[in-house]
């Protein structure tokens, strides 16, 4: 499997190459059609979950799912990878349930994940996601806000209309998860006023930020049906090495990623002056790439025309983020977690398909576009 592609500008695309044997046992899954099975049983009962929203929210919320467009007619825009349903269904299964008893798990992960897209595309000032306007953008902050609000009330709403003793269990690690979710978002926003970050605190940042929440994903399908603390905790150790491996892939594309597959801008990550895994290991390492790179990114940060930077100037502190072996050790680093989180399932008793099932969506984590 190659490890890149070449994007529209010309240039390298990373994609990260699966660890080592991976690929070998799991070329037979159809991780499409996993990704499809997660959005189709999960979408009808996330749309019945908006349409409890009071006027406009439930319109917003159907805009940023992609349901509508912004003049609120019927749209089939991207709603995303699905790739946290598809874990819940999953989850399910590795407990010995049928996936079905996973679906309030992964309406409720979505949910939440999708209040934290609201907030943080308004936090960071996005103005494109999945290749369209963002919810604040078409229909302001003040909208935003509310819709993100009310999907995280209505993930704990849906899971605690279960009324049972697994649905408890359940909201108590959503619940734990949405409190790292947003630890790690508070994390990340303070790092980008510090001119220096160790990699340690870029990587309890993007645990909390995105390894919280697809732990919880990984889980929750399996508490709901019943299995006991050792199982699911051990579905969270795989699922929360494999969000550090979903970020380290999602840094690199920040930087390197083409933007007709990201649906975002050209050097995004660099332009909100992000301390992504790339640029603190860049920092971190010794030379003179690494030590041009921290003056240039110090002087970015006292700078007053920051916004008008030309593309030749973010061009210029990739390729040094690049020389000083940023971008070569946060590949590395995908394929590291990536590894961790597939042992991880080794100590979990579960039908050989559905380990199949979690290896491959594993690999196609680390090996993606956007």
């Amino acid at each position: 499997m190659s490890s890149s592609s070449t994007g529209s500008r010309g240039e390298t695309v990373p994609t990260v190459p699966s660890a080592a044997g991976v690929a070998d046992h799991v070329e037979d899954v159809d991780v499409s059609g996993l990704l499809d099975r997660g959005r189709t049983l999960a979408t009808p009962v996330l749309r019945a979950a908006v349409d409890r929203l009071a006027p406009p929210m439930d319109t917003v919320a159907a805009y940023h799912f992609g349901w509508i467009d912004a003049e609120g007619r019927p749209s089939a825009g991207d709603g995303g990878k699905a790739v946290r349903p598809a874990l819940a269904l999953l989850s399910a299964e590795a407990a010995g349930a049928a996936p079905e008893v996973g679906i309030p798990g992964a309406v409720a992960v979505e949910l939440v994940h999708n209040f934290s897209l609201l907030h943080d595309d308004l936090m960071d000032g996005d103005e494109q996601r999945r290749h369209r306007d963002t919810v604040w953008k078409v229909h302001g902050p003040a909208q935003a806000i509310l819709v993100g609000d009310a999907l995280f009330a209505l993930a704990n709403e849906i899971l605690l209309e279960l009324d049972t003793v697994e649905a408890g269990r359940a909201t108590r690690r959503l619940t734990i998860a949405s409190r790292k979710l947003i630890d790690g978002q508070a994390q990340d926003i303070s790092y980008e006023h510090r001119e220096r970050v160790t990699v340690e605190e870029c990587l309890e940042m993007e645990g909390n930020k995105t390894g919280a929440l697809l732990a919880c994903a990984v889980s929750i399908g399996a508490v709901l049906g019943g299995a006991d603390e050792r199982t699911a905790d051990a579905l969270e150790r795989y699922g929360y090495h494999l969000g550090l491996a979903f970020q380290a892939v999602d840094d690199l594309l920040g930087i390197w990623g083409d933007p007709d597959a990201t649906g975002k801008q050209t050097w995004s990550d660099l332009r909100q002056r992000k301390k992504s895994l790339p640029v603190v290991a860049a920092l971190s390492a010794e030379g003179e790439a690494a030590e041009k790179l921290g003056e240039l990114l110090a002087a970015d940060a006292k700078s007053t025309d920051f916004e008008n930077f030309s593309e030749e100037e973010f061009a210029a502190r990739a390729a040094l983020i690049e020389e000083a072996g940023g971008r070569a050790w946060t590949a590395e680093e995908a394929r590291r977690q990536h590894r961790i989180a597939v042992e991880a399932l080794d100590s979990v008793d579960m039908p050989d398909k559905v380990r199949r099932q979690l290896v491959a969506l594993a690999d196609f984590v680390v090996v993606r576009k956007r």
